[in-house]
């Protein structure tokens, strides 16, 4: 017959193999949750890393004159002195009733 001591040394060692186990699950689900989590901030940092670069482009691009002028002909409608602006205009489908 078995001898309680080797039953009891037994039950333990089931007992902590299965706690074991159990942490080791617990951790390695904490582990991919973080990952996914780092993840997702990394995806949010190179967003905004691309669109903070964008800025600085543009910032070095209309600090020049040739920015301003770019600037001072599409948001102001301003011209040189002497230049000519043609202004076309479009009727309304007007392409779609001459076919008809």
């Amino acid at each position: 017959m078995l001898r309680l001591r080797w039953i009891l040394l037994a039950a333990l060692l089931c007992l902590f193999v299965a706690i074991m186990a159990t942490s080791y699950c617990v951790e390695v689900r904490k582990i991919n949750r973080l990952t996914a989590l780092v993840d997702d901030r990394m995806a949010v940092l190179v967003r905004m890393s691309r669109a903070v670069q964008d800025m600085q482009e543009k910032i070095a691009f209309f600090a020049t004159s040739e920015g301003m002028a770019h600037m001072a002909r599409e948001q102001y409608n301003l011209s040189f002195p002497g230049e000519l602006v043609f202004i076309i205009k479009r009727e309304r489908d007007s392409l779609h009733e001459k076919e008809r």
